[in-house]
C-alpha cells in the first residue's frame, strides 16, 4: 500500500476536526442547524487553511444520509453513509469540483452550467465548487452570474480563492463570503503535537516549535513540512536536525547578536556574524528570527506578564518556551527605543542582502547601524550643555578654579545681545502677557579658558576651570528676515579673520561636508588666543558634534585655533553672507554691462527686447 502524506491522511472530515477557523464552522454550523442555507458561498484566504476542506464538509453535511439512511442536513455529516465516503473518496457524481486555474475560459463554465439543469442523482444537493476562482475570465464570469444570482433549489455553488480582490463585485455580491484566517504558531503547534502522538514519532517540542513557525499560518506547510522533517530525521524529530533541514539560525546565535547590541558590543557582533557565515547559516533568516524575538521583546515591555492566578493559556504557553526567560531577560536590558530601532533595521535589512556583494557582510552592516545610530546620542545632551552651562560645584573655595568676573561697563541701547542664551532685546510677540526684554548691558562676553574645554568643543568636568571676559563686537540685529543688500554688508576685523581662514581651508579640501557648512554658515565672536568662539543661527548644525570636531582639527592644523566652542545665536558676518554679497554684486556689474552694450541697447529700442531678471549671471 502506497504512503499517505500528513496532509492528506490527516484532513479534517468534519467540523469538529478543523482547528484554527472557529468563526466559519460556528457560523456554517448554525446555519445548517437551522435550515437556513444560502445558495452561494465564497471561502477566501492563503494557501493551506482549509478553503478546500471546508467545501467538502459542506458538501457531506448538505448530502449526508446517516449511517441508517433516515438522515437530512447536518452540522455533524456521520462519514459512514455513501455520500460522505464519496464526497471523501472524490467520486460522489453530484459534487463536482472546477479547478479554475486550468479551466478558465468560458466553454468551461457553460459546460458545467449545463448540468445545473438536471436533478440530483444521488444526494440530496448538486455543489458546484469552484477552486481558484479569481483565476475566471471575464466572460466566464459573465457567463455564470444569472445562475449564480438565480439557481435551481438543489444547487448550491461553492467558491474558493486566494485573491478576492481580482472577483468582481458582481459575483461577490452573490455570494456568502467567509475569510479563512491564517493560523497562529500556537494553533499549528497543538495540531502537530496531536498528528504525531498518533502517528508515533517521537519529536522534540523545539522542533515542533519551528516547524510551527516555518508554516506561516498554513496547516498543510506545517504537515508537509513534518513529512520531510521525519524522512530527515530517519523517523524522529530533533531540533538540530530541523533547523538544519529549514536552514534557521540556532536561536543561542540570534540572542548573543540582540544582548551584544543591547550592550552595544561591537566586536561580538562581528564575531557572531563571521561565526554565521563560516557555519553557513541564512543571513536572512537571522534577521527574521531576530525580528521575532524583538517583536516578543517589544510586547513584554509594554505589557509585561501577568500574575499567575490570572495567566491564561498563551502565557502558559510563552512560559513552557525555553527561550522566553532570555527574552524577558533581554527585554529588561535593552530601551523601547532601541527595540524598535533595531526591529525595523532587521525588516529593512533583509531587502539589504540582495544588493550587497556578500549577504554577511551586508548583515554585519544592519546591525552595526544601530550602534551608529543609538537613540538619545550625544547630540541632545551636547545641546543641553550649549543652551545651560553648568553652575560651579557648591564645595569649591572662594578663589578657587574660576577668576571672578569684573561688572562690565553699560553698552549703548541699540547693540544686541553677544550670547545665544540671552536674547534680550527681542520685543514680545504680539498677545503675549511677558513684559519685553531690555537690551544685554555688556560688552564683554565670558568664556572658558581653553583647559575646560574636551578636545570635541564640549566643556570638560575639571574643577580648575579658569573664566576670564574678553572684549566682544557687538553686532546690531537685523531687523528684517531677507538678508541684507550688498551695500550694506558692513564687515568687521573678526569676520575678515574668520573668512580668510574658511577660504584657505576650503580650498586645500580641509573641511568638507558638514564641517565646512559649520564653517560658511558661522560668524567668529571673540578670539582669546588659540580659542575662538564662534556664532551659528542653525541649531542642527549646533546639534553636531563630529562636524565641530572635525572645523576644530582643521583650524588646529592650520595653525589658526586648537580649541573652538559653537554657541547659538543671530548671525550678521558670515562667509556664506560674503560669498552671497560677493556674488549678488558681481550679477549687478554683469547686468551694467550688459544694459550699456550698444547692439542689446539697439535691440531694445529697434525690437522691443527686453532683459529677463535673473537671466544675466556673470562668467
Amino acid at each position: 500500500m502506497s504512503y499517505l502524506v500528513l496532509a492528506r491522511k490527516y484532513r479534517p472530515r468534519n467540523f469538529a476536526e478543523m482547528a484554527g477557523q472557529e468563526h466559519v464552522v460556528q457560523a456554517l454550523s448554525n446555519a445548517l442547524t437551522r435550515q437556513r442555507l444560502h445558495h452561494a458561498y465564497l471561502f477566501t484566504g492563503t494557501r493551506g487553511v482549509g478553503k478546500t476542506t471546508v467545501a467538502r464538509i459542506l458538501a457531506k453535511a448538505l448530502n449526508c444520509q446517516g449511517p441508517d439512511g433516515q438522515g437530512g442536513i447536518t452540522a455533524a455529516p456521520c462519514g459512514l453513509c455513501p455520500a460522505c465516503t464519496d464526497i471523501d473518496s472524490g467520486r460522489f457524481v453530484d459534487y463536482t469540483e472546477l479547478d479554475a486555474a486550468s479551466n478558465r475560459g468560458v466553454d468551461e463554465v457553460q459546460s458545467l452550467l449545463e448540468q445545473a439543469v438536471y436533478k440530483p442523482v444521488q444526494g440530496r444537493f448538486k455543489v458546484f465548487m469552484i477552486d481558484e476562482v479569481h483565476m475566471l475570465t471575464n466572460t466566464a464570469f459573465n457567463a455564470m452570474l444569472k445562475t449564480l444570482e438565480e439557481p435551481p433549489e438543489y444547487l448550491k455553488f461553492v467558491l474558493a480563492t486566494t485573491d478576492p480582490q481580482k472577483v468582481p463585485v458582481t459575483v461577490l455580491s452573490r455570494c456568502l463570503q467567509f475569510n479563512l484566517r491564517p493560523m497562529a504558531p500556537e494553533t499549528v503547534h497543538a495540531q502537530l503535537v496531536q498528528v504525531l502522538a498518533a502517528e508515533q514519532v517521537p519529536a522534540e517540542p523545539q522542533a515542533l516549535r519551528l516547524l510551527s513557525r516555518a508554516a506561516r499560518g498554513s496547516m498543510r506547510d506545517a504537515l508537509s513540512l513534518a513529512d520531510q522533517a521525519i524522512a530527515f530525521g530517519n523517523g524522529q524529530l530533533q531540533e538540530a536536525a530541523v533547523r538544519q533541514m529549514l536552514g534557521a539560525v540556532d536561536h543561542a546565535h540570534v540572542l548573543e547578536l540582540i544582548d551584544a547590541l543591547a550592550r552595544g558590543d561591537g566586536r561580538t557582533v562581528v564575531e557572531t556574524s563571521d561565526r554565521l557565515r563560516r557555519d553557513g547559516l541564512s543571513a536572512a533568516s537571522t534577521l527574521e528570527d531576530m525580528a521575532a524575538v524583538l517583536q516578543r521583546m517589544a510586547v513584554l515591555q509594554v505589557a509585561p506578564p501577568r500574575s499567575a492566578d490570572t495567566a491564561d493559556t498563551a502565557d502558559t504557553a510563552d512560559a513552557q518556551d525555553p527561550e522566553a526567560a532570555q527574552t524577558a531577560r533581554l527585554a529588561a536590558l535593552m530601551p523601547a527605543d532601541e527595540t524598535q530601532l533595531l526591529y525595523s533595521l532587521c525588516l529593512h535589512g533583509r531587502g539589504e542582502l540582495g544588493l550587497a556583494p556578500d549577504e554577511y557582510a551586508a548583515l554585519t552592516m544592519v546591525l552595526l547601524r544601530l550602534l551608529a545610530f543609538k537613540p538619545g546620542g550625544a547630540a541632545v545632551v551636547e545641546k543641553k550643555n550649549l543652551t545651560q552651562p553648568e553652575a560651579a560645584p557648591p564645595d569649591r573655595a572662594p578663589g578657587e578654579g574660576a577668576a571672578p568676573l569684573p561688572p562690565p561697563p553699560p553698552v549703548p541701547p541699540p547693540a544686541a545681545p553677544a550670547c545665544a542664551a540671552d536674547s534680550a532685546g527681542v520685543p514680545s510677540p504680539p498677545g503675549s502677557d511677558r513684559p519685553p526684554r531690555t537690551q544685554a548691558a555688556a560688552t564683554a562676553l565670558p568664556v572658558r579658558s581653553a583647559e575646560h574645554f574636551s578636545s570635541d568643543g564640549k566643556p570638560a568636568q575639571a574643577t580648575r576651570a579658569a573664566l576670564h571676559a574678553i572684549p566682544v563686537r557687538v553686532m546690531p540685529e537685523p531687523e528684517s528676515a531677507p538678508e541684507p543688500a550688498p551695500s550694506r554688508h558692513s564687515p568687521t576685523p573678526e569676520g575678515d579673520v574668520w573668512y580668510a581662514a574658511v577660504q584657505q581651508l576650503v580650498a586645500t579640501r580641509a573641511i568638507e561636508a558638514l564641517a565646512r557648512e559649520l564653517a560658511l554658515q558661522s560668524q567668529l565672536v571673540a578670539r582669546d588666543g588659540a580659542h575662538w568662539l564662534l556664532r551659528v543661527e542653525s541649531e542642527s548644525l549646533i546639534s553636531q558634534p563630529t562636524a565641530r570636531e572635525r572645523l576644530r582639527e582643521a583650524l588646529q592644523a592650520a595653525g589658526h585655533a586648537s580649541q573652538i566652542s559653537v554657541e547659538l545665536g543671530a548671525v550678521a558676518d558670515s562667509p556664506a553672507r560674503r560669498i552671497a554679497a560677493a556674488a549678488a554684486a558681481a550679477r549687478l556689474r554683469a547686468e551694467e554691462i550688459v544694459a550699456s552694450d550698444p547692439y542689446v541697447q539697439s535691440l531694445m529700442r529697434e525690437h522691443g527686447a527686453k532683459i529677463v531678471p535673473g537671466s544675466v549671471r556673470p562668467e
